[in-house]
């Protein structure tokens, strides 16, 4: 099975080899993360799945905590990344340990474990670890704009041009209620856009991910309040990252 060219994220690493340096990650061994250039629109590539480690751990953001400024300050990203995306991670190494789960990669656990009510807290944080990576992969300084030739080609077919195609996402996440995600995705050669609520996502629906945006509110409520709509426009505008949905796309 061919898997997400541009992420395989959150896959364990072993703990004694991972070392810190500031407030990111150090680079994921054997293969499994590179730490993007930023000037190529942040995009962390992997082909390799590791199979036993012993946690968890975030992997380092494609861009410094205030390249997004002004449409997403260097606050919102500490708190997003450094508190709530770290949190799942924590909270999922907690869950997991000496259980079948433990050093599995996130997406088995997330297949393994969707829809499961005696496994719903390790699908939520699995899942929102996954959604997080996802989601900082989505978004680029100096974003927006055209997207790559085939991708544009592709959104032409499914919604008639990449302007309707933004409108579409920008209207999913407005009526999105409470706390979810909006995708652009690949579903039976087509692209659509589909939102899903909490920690959901489509790979629980056999859909491939291509970009996402996170409308929960720590996604945006210190930069824009209750004014989601001027967060999403912000984003469409001026950080969504169409080369990492390309690339996704194959």
């Amino acid at each position: 099975m061919k898997y997400l060219r541009s992420v395989i994220i959150g896959i364990a690493v072993f703990a004694m080899t991972t070392s810190l340096s500031g407030s990111a990650f150090a680079e994921m061994g054997h293969g499994a993360y590179k730490e993007s250039d930023p000037n190529k629109g942040g995009i962390m590539k992997s082909n390799d799945k590791i199979e036993s480690a012993a946690a968890y751990v975030l992997p380092t953001l494609p861009y410094a905590d205030n390249a997004l400024d002004p449409a997403i300050s260097a606050k919102t990203i500490s708190f997003h990344y450094g508190k709530h995306h770290k949190g799942y991670a924590d909270n999922l190494n907690k869950l997991v340990a000496g259980t079948e789960f433990a050093g599995m990669p996130l997406e088995k656990i997330i297949a393994a474990t969707a829809g499961k009510a005696d496994k719903a807290a390790i699908f939520n944080n699995a899942s929102q670890a996954w959604n997080h990576t996802f989601y900082w992969n989505s978004l680029t300084p100096k974003g927006g704009g055209e997207p790559p030739a085939a991708l544009k080609q592709k959104i032409e077919a499914s919604f008639g041009s990449v302007d309707a195609c933004k409108k579409e996402l920008a209207a999913a996440a407005t009526a999105q209620f409470g706390s979810g995600w909006v995708w652009l995705v690949l579903d039976g050669g087509k692209l659509k856009v589909v939102k899903t609520s909490n920690a959901d996502s489509p790979l629980t629906k056999g859909m491939k991910p291509l970009l996402t945006i996170d409308v929960w509110e720590h996604a945006y409520y210190l930069d824009y309040q209750n004014r989601r709509a001027d967060y999403v426009t912000a984003v469409l505008d001026k950080l969504i990252n169409w080369r990492f949905a390309a690339e996704n796309l194959g």
